[in-house]
This record gives C-alpha cells, sequence and structure tokens, in this order.
C-alpha cells in the first residue's frame, strides 16, 4: 500500500497544515492522492487561531475531496475520540476503523492523519499507533521547533519504534523564517539524538490549495513514498 501516516508530538503541533501541504503538493503533481482521517473531534469549538477549517475541511481542500469523505466519524466535544463517543453514545469498534482506512487506500496514494499523538485512544484499547501499525504506512512526525520539542519528539519516536513503525521524518514547523539559535539547536538535537531525517514546514503564506501545495513541494514526499 503507497501512503504515508502522519502523527504529532501532541495536540496542535502542527499535524493537520503539514498533512494538508502533503496532499495539496501531490495533488498539484498529479500522483492520485486520497486523505483520510479516522475521526474528527472539536467541530463545537470556535475555529482555532490561524483562519483553517476544520480538519476534514481542511484535507479535502487539499485532496479535492468531499469533506464527508474524508472523516467517517465527526464528534463536537473537543477531547479524545474514545470520550467524545463515549458521549454520544457511540460505540467504536476497532476493526471497522482500519477497514475504514483501507477502503480509500483502493482509491489511490493513502494520506493519513492522527488523532493527537501516537498513544490517544481510540477506543478504549486502541489507540492511533494501533492503526498506524495495522496500516503498515511510514510515518512523519510533526513537531512544534520551541521549547520542550526535543523531548517531546524523542518520545514520539522512542513510541513509534518500538512498535515497529517506520518513521521516515520528523518535520518542525511552522518553522520561522529566521529561527533563534534555541530553535536551530533543537533541530540538530532531534537529529542526532533521534537519529532522524529532521525537516522544517515554514508557516503557509494564504489559505488555499495552491500555497499549501507551495509549501509541501519543500518536502521530499516523493522520496518518502518511494522508499516505502
Amino acid at each position: 500500500m503507497r501512503g504515508l501516516f502522519i502523527t504529532g508530538t501532541d495536540t496542535g503541533a502542527g499535524k493537520s497544515i503539514l498533512t494538508a501541504s502533503l496532499l495539496a503538493a501531490m495533488s498539484a503533481a498529479g500522483e492520485p492522492v486520497v486523505a483520510h482521517k479516522p475521526a474528527v473531534t472539536g467541530l463545537d469549538e470556535p475555529p482555532g487561531g490561524g483562519g483553517w477549517p476544520a480538519d476534514h475541511e481542511l484535507l479535502g481542500l487539499a485532496a479535492g475531496m468531499d469533506p464527508q469523505d474524508v472523516s467517517p466519524l465527526l464528534f463536537g466535544p473537543a477531547v479524545s475520540p474514545h470520550l467524545a463517543a463515549r458521549l454520544a453514545g457511540v460505540t467504536l469498534d476497532p476493526s471497522r476503523i482500519v477497514a475504514g482506512a483501507l477502503g480509500q487506500a483502493a482509491r489511490g496514494t493513502l494520506v493519513v492523519e492522527g488523532i493527537g499523538g501516537l498513544l490517544v485512544p481510540l477506543t478504549d484499547e486502541f489507540t492511533v499507533r494501533d492503526l498506524a501499525v495495522e496500516l503498515k504506512l511510514p510515518l512523519l512526525i510533526a513537531a512544534r521547533p520551541g521549547l520542550g520539542t526535543i523531548n517531546h519528539s524523542l518520545l514520539a519516536l522512542e513510541a513509534a519504534r518500538s512498535a515497529g513503525l517506520q518513521v521516515r521524518a520528523l518535520v518542525l514547523t511552522p518553522w520561522p523564517q529566521q529561527p533563534s539559535e534555541m530553535e536551530l539547536s533543537n533541530r540538530a538535537a532531534i537529529a542526532r539524538l533521534g537519529a532522524v531525517d529532521v525537516h522544517t514546514l515554514p508557516e503557509v503564506r494564504g489559505r488555499s490549495r495552491a500555497a499549501l501545495a507551495i509549501a509541501g513541494e519543500e518536502l521530499p514526499w516523493r522520496d518518502w513514498l518511494a522508499a516505502g
């Protein structure tokens, strides 16, 4: 199966923008891409900073898909999926979550965005990491460039590798035009201590599919897919 699985060191680490940028760049280059996010929560909350739409709408925009086809599970409360489902009176079945993602893979290159970090529970007994393991897709990790990112990034790498996941790269985002000494040091430390390729994604200039594609094209996504 051709594709990538994008996770983050935490909620709000930039994985949705990273995923959308990659989808838009791939689509613009003629790659037949399919976006998938198993669940979206927090739809009752006001839009976050930056003017971006909800995740399933953003990924739909980037991939040229109907947002309803991106995420099968939509919840209002800003909580983890296992709690959101419980509050909604819904029972989530891990096998159906996996099947939903695999069903999308028949349509093209599958780009999956997880929810929060790898150990976020999708059900009481099934985590985002478990889904990544089932899908067997190479992993990208989105991380913040600032204070605390070394520890968060190394923990995410350890969690991924201990489950046998293949990490293609870690991407620091949004990367400033003039990074500070700390940010440069963070990048070097993560690469050295984590034995991982570290790339950067700057803040996307504009709120369009074209702007996302320009940002995504700066990343070596062709190499990441070819190495799969």
